[in-house]
């Protein structure tokens, strides 16, 4: 209530600092959504559903009876920082910690178990991975309540909001570079010829990039394409893994999905 009273949105997060459930009626969105989600629909289930939407200040949904019960299996307790005109650079490692030191203007900083969330006044969207072990949270997100933290809080700066713009041109994090076997005997590899190569790594971009639904499966079978293709010759670079990583990531993939995709596909075809 403390928070609440001093505008914070707040919300409750169950075991693993993740938010209660949506309910059966409100679960994949089948309600609209509320109000404040950017989606059509104005959703009034009293229940704790919505992850970062349901997010208040409101004393009177925090103390009701729809609420009580959730409370008494709380784990932690969250807030909405875009909601509270806030921006949270979450560095999770000490390495994280010091490219801040190094980078950005100080402002008031949280201790966290692995890092620092660090504090800003102003609002943006959030990202998550704008840099290795670096996520930025403010609009549409939630960060957890760790203390009220030390130092005075500063304006949101502009190298922190352009963090998020370079973020979507550029790919994160660098995959490792992947070394294939080349085809004993065979001579000069025809894949080397740039056009060859260039439109097989261009059309494997397209088909991620116009999935419309299971995009998990999409990215494997292409990554899984690419390789049965060129995987056996060695003339794949980094620059065309990353490629078609940053084609994945565009999807909402992460990096470790890339990674993970990647490698599965790499063991499917003994390579």
């Amino acid at each position: 209530m403390g928070l609440a009273g001093r505008g914070v949105p707040v919300l409750p997060l169950r075991a693993g600092k993740v938010p209660f459930g949506n309910c059966a009626t409100c679960r994949d969105n089948a309600c609209g959504g509320r109000p404040n989600m950017k989606v059509p629909g104005s959703c009034r289930c009293p229940l704790v559903c919505h992850a970062w939407a349901a997010a208040t200040t409101d004393p009177a949904v925090l103390t009701g009876r729809p609420w009580a019960p959730v409370w008494e299996q709380t784990q932690a307790v969250a807030y909405h920082p875009g909601g509270a005109g806030l921006t949270v650079v979450d560095l999770d490692n000490a390495q994280a910690v010091e490219w801040a030191r190094e980078t950005l203007p100080v402002t008031r900083t949280v201790p966290t178990p692995r890092g620092e969330h660090w504090i800003y006044r102003g609002t943006m969207r959030s990202v998550n991975a704008v840099r290795p072990d670096v996520d930025i949270k403010s609009s549409m997100s939630y960060a957890r309540w760790l203390g009220p933290g030390t130092g005075t809080m500063t304006g949101l700066p502009d190298i922190v909001r352009a963090l998020a713009v370079k973020e979507r041109i550029t790919p994160r994090p660098r995959p490792h570079p992947v070394v294939v076997p080349a085809r004993a005997g065979a001579g000069d590899c025809p894949h080397r010829v740039p056009a060859y190569l260039d439109r097989g790594i261009a059309m494997a971009e397209q088909r991620i990039t116009q999935a419309t639904s299971a995009v998990h499966a999409t990215v494997y079978r292409t990554f899984l394409a690419v390789l049965s293709a060129h995987g056996r010759c060695g003339c794949l670079t980094d620059t065309h893994i990353m490629r078609l990583f940053t084609a994945a990531q565009t999807k909402g993939e992460s990096a470790r999905h890339c990674t993970d995709a990647w490698t599965n596909a790499l063991a499917r075809l003994g390579l």
